[in-house]
């Protein structure tokens, strides 16, 4: 499981990136390194990172643990 959690943070990054690059340039790096929004492996990137953010919910469990902890002391 910890090697899926590095990989969902990798590819969540990866698609924080490219939105703030998309909201500051509106440039599209996945677009651009995989020849277009329409190719497949475009999409692929673009499917991984929507199910990294899905994983990535599972997070906020464990994030809420270490927060409440720092706060009882």
């Amino acid at each position: 499981m910890k090697v899926m959690n590095v990989i969902a943070l990798i590819l969540i990054l990866v698609g924080a990136l490219n939105w703030g690059l998309w909201g500051f340039f509106q440039f599209d790096l996945v677009a651009w390194f995989f020849g277009g929004d329409s190719t497949w492996l475009a999409r692929l990137i673009y499917a991984l990172v929507g199910l990294a953010g899905l994983w990535g919910i599972s997070f906020l469990g464990k994030c809420q643990a270490l927060c409440c902890a720092s706060y009882k002391k």
